[in-house]
């Protein structure tokens, strides 16, 4: 029997693009899955095209609502937290700074005092970014224990709710049924994430339109990963929480370091499996976004087992397969999970 079937789940944001791949994968498992998050901000959106609503103890609500996040964790009774609600945009903290860190620092403190409240085992894993590391553009990857940082007030506020992770876990959370961990992952790849200013989705928006694919930034690089490589992390490390194994305070789930691609060869690999053009917009007056950046996975690897299972090209071929496939008419649910079946368990 699967260690899910039967558990209890709650997963903020859920109504999100890795929220809904998430959310299916558990409902799929035997878990029930408890959902608080905001309306879906997309259109379409993956939740809706998954038609989760029918499928989880679905809630519409705001983390920044205190009470409201309190009163849900106790509804809930999880076993298990996955907290992913949070404002994910990099460019859109820009021009809402102050929503930005209210959701993401407030908002992740409202989920941590809710749960102090529980009196039973819970495995909460609190999932923040890559991009909570003082960046440097190294060429060697970001470990754990590096310094934290954050230039755009995304990435700062995502550093800032690490801050506040550990600052619960030493101050209440020691001696507690509940255990706190932080997980970091980014640049996830996959079907179904229709997001503003997100290159995958800018890529499938142009392609299914016929037009050429605006790319901002060509030569930054990233850790690209299918939303199933951080997802299988989560729930692994979830699982060995609740065995009552020992487990570090943070975990970074990334890609193998040769699979660190330049958003140039994402298009062009995209463009390999749906044929199409690119134009080039880079602006040297843009907002500042990080050209480098990579994610040291040797501690998950040795704690959890955890290893990366689709490269670079394997999991652009299944995101892109995701996208084409819908176009042309395929049902959302059945493709979705026919490529989890295809990744396998956690």
């Amino acid at each position: 029997m699967s260690f899910w079937a039967g558990k209890r789940v709650l997963v903020t944001g859920h109504t999100g693009f890795k929220g809904s791949w998430l959310s299916l994968w558990l409902h799929d498992l035997g878990a029930q899955v408890f959902g608080l998050a905001l309306e879906p901000d997309t259109t379409p959106a993956l939740f809706d095209q998954l038609g989760l609503s029918d499928k989880l103890d679905h809630r519409i609500g705001d983390i920044r609502d205190t009470a409201l996040v309190r009163d849900r964790v106790a509804e809930a009774r999880p076993d298990v937290v996955f907290h992913l609600a949070a404002q994910p945009l990099v460019l859109a903290s820009y021009d809402d700074p102050v929503a930005n860190w209210d959701s993401n620092v407030m908002g992740t403190v409202h989920v941590l005092d809710a749960l102090r409240q529980l009196e039973h085992p819970c495995a909460a894993v609190m999932i923040t970014t890559d991009k909570v590391y003082e960046n440097r553009e190294w060429l060697h990857p970001y470990r754990e224990g590096d310094r934290l940082g954050g230039h755009d007030p995304y990435s700062a506020s995502k550093s800032a709710c690490e801050i506040a992770i550990a600052s619960y876990r030493k101050s209440f959370f020691a001696d507690h049924p509940v255990q706190v961990v932080s997980a970091r992952a980014g640049n996830v790849i996959g079907g179904g994430d229709w997001a503003a200013d997100r290159i995958l989705p800018d890529i499938v928006r142009a392609l299914s339109a016929g037009q050429p694919i605006p790319v901002r930034n060509p030569h930054a690089r990233r850790p690209w990963q299918h939303v199933l490589e951080p997802l299988a992390g989560y729930m692994r490390l979830a699982e060995r929480m609740s065995a009552a194994e020992q487990v570090a305070e943070a975990y970074n789930f990334g890609p193998e370091t040769h699979d660190v691609k330049a958003v140039g060869d994402l298009v062009q690999g995209a463009l390999a499996l749906w044929p199409g053009e690119w134009l080039d917009q880079s602006d040297p007056n843009a907002r500042h976004e990080a050209s480098l950046l990579s994610l040291g996975i040797e501690q998950a690897r040795v704690d959890l087992a955890y290893a990366p299972r689709w490269d670079f090209a394997c999991g652009l071929a299944k995101s892109v397969e995701w996208y084409h496939a819908v176009h042309q008419g395929a049902d959302p649910l059945a493709v979705t999970r026919s490529q989890i079946a295809e990744f396998g368990t956690p």
